[in-house]
């Protein structure tokens, strides 16, 4: 027997885990958080407790509860017996938190696979971020019940890193991963073939970006497998959603011509871990004759991303550079940085600025500068017709609106002018019918999506099924 459950996705974005079961194979694909489930009773001072292990996650659906997939540790904590491993295997369509990071709370036995992209993603994030339960990804630290046994090295997870069209025998399952084009790079949907036929997860996916020729060639290889299921992700399913789109192309002509107009400091936010964005406002720095500033957290990926030579990925010293961030007592004195090894290592980097020098400077330079990081305007001091342009999604929830509230009061209060720039990372309704048209499965799953009822207004043959989380689907 052959089936399918979803314990994340489901009429939501993002939080997928979907759980194959074929006989006694059964398989993960992603394991993710689920930011809408938490943002309901969790927020930035109330947060779940650790002493607990993953019993709070558990008790508010934010894991499910699940025998034979956690880690030892954080059983032990939640008052229950250690399990062995019930899941052969976990894969990762890509390395954003919605689809990888709930990784942090399984069993250490269990492999994880993924694209090689995906791992020197993870490597960067793991580099700059501080250890805590939720972020436990490619290692984590045992957490005994008593103080006196912390002293173990961290437990090294077991990736298993894929190129595309490999072909992976896990028991009586095949798996064949084929990138497909996001926001991120190294994404891929997955062919899992069944005993009863094979089933199509298409992960995140667009066909509007640089590499929609991905995407084009996952859709023309499932299609020939003539599949008895597709799960796709569904976003942008809205008909609204449609006039937001524009492609990379679009991006980049409409940031340099805004570029172009900026007579003072050019500020940029977007996505890092996004190669194709980097890539188009690195572009427009060195057309325009500016030098691009970025943070020693974008360093950790710009470095990673070099080692995978399909990225192209430019040297940090070209045409870049790194702004030091003011810390402890605001000197820039090198004990400042002691507790930040990622920029400890990198000090003695030659293309290091401050805030202090790009202010005198402010036509030279496009500085990235995340929202989060906007204390730094007060030592820029960007001058009269300074240009900000946000190329990231617009507010879609109260939380966020709440932000672009405050975004919005501090560009008001420098004077800033703000344009909206950005290209989504998710295909468009005529995109979704096109690609379960063309692969014409028998079943349409929709997760990763919150309208799961705009799938039924689709003109296709396929059959719709409506998802409800922690059913078991039967194929």
């Amino acid at each position: 027997m052959v089936s399918l459950t979803f314990y994340g996705g489901v009429n939501e974005i993002g939080g997928n885990k979907i759980l194959v079961k074929d006989k006694d194979t059964k398989i993960f694909l992603d394991f993710g958080l689920s930011f809408s489930k938490k943002s309901m009773f969790f927020e930035e001072f109330l947060t779940p407790r650790t002493a607990n292990g993953i019993g709070d996650f558990i008790e508010m659906n934010l894991l499910p509860d699940i025998k034979g997939i956690y880690r030892e540790d954080l059983l032990k904590h939640f008052g229950r017996e250690p399990e062995n491993k019930e899941i052969q295997a976990v894969f990762l369509s890509h390395a954003h938190a919605d689809h990888a990071n709930y990784v942090s709370f399984l069993h250490k036995d269990i492999p994880i696979y993924c694209s090689n992209i995906s791992k020197l993603v993870l490597e960067a994030i793991e580099e700059q971020s501080q250890r805590d339960i939720e972020n436990e990804i490619l290692n984590f630290k045992e957490r005994p019940l008593f103080r006196k046994d912390y002293k173990k090295p961290p437990v090294e997870r077991k990736f298993v890193t894929f190129n595309s069209k490999d072909k992976i025998k896990i028991d009586g399952l095949e798996i064949i991963p084929i990138h497909v084009d996001h926001s991120l790079p190294g994404a891929c949907g997955f062919i899992v073939y069944t005993s009863e036929g094979a089933i199509v997860y298409t992960g995140d996916f667009r066909m509007h970006g640089t590499n929609f020729n991905y995407t084009k060639e996952f859709i023309e290889t499932a299609k020939k497998e003539r599949p008895i299921a597709l799960i796709t992700e569904g976003t942008r399913i809205d008909e609204k959603e449609r006039r937001n789109l524009s492609s990379e192309r679009e991006v980049y002509e409409n940031a340099l011509n805004v570029a172009k107009k900026c007579k003072n400091l050019l500020i940029v936010d977007f996505n890092f871990k996004d190669v194709d964005r980097f890539k188009t406002f690195f572009k427009i720095a060195k057309e325009i004759g500016r030098k691009m500033v970025i943070s020693f957290r974008h360093v950790c990926f710009l470095e990673k991303y070099k080692e995978e030579k399909s990225l192209e990925i430019p040297n940090i010293k070209e045409n870049i550079m790194i702004l030091k961030p003011k810390l402890g007592t605001g000197t820039y004195s090198e004990e400042d940085y002691l507790n930040y090894s990622f920029i400890k290592k990198r000090l003695n980097y030659d293309n290091i600025i401050t805030a202090e020098e790009i202010r005198e400077n402010q036509e030279k330079y496009m500085i990235v500068l995340n929202f989060y990081y906007f204390t730094n305007l007060i030592d820029l001091k960007p001058r009269k017709e300074s240009i900000y342009i946000h190329s990231l999604s617009e507010a879609f929830n109260e939380e966020m609106e709440i932000s672009e509230k405050r975004m919005d009061n501090w560009l008001n209060h420098f004077g800033l002018k703000k344009y909206q720039i950005h290209c989504s990372g998710h295909a468009d309704l005529n995109d979704i019918l096109y690609a379960i048209n063309e692969i014409s499965p028998k079943l349409v799953f929709p997760i990763h999506t919150e309208d799961q009822d705009a799938f039924e207004k689709l003109k296709i043959n396929s059959k719709i099924c409506k998802i409800k989380e922690g059913l078991e689907y039967k194929l």
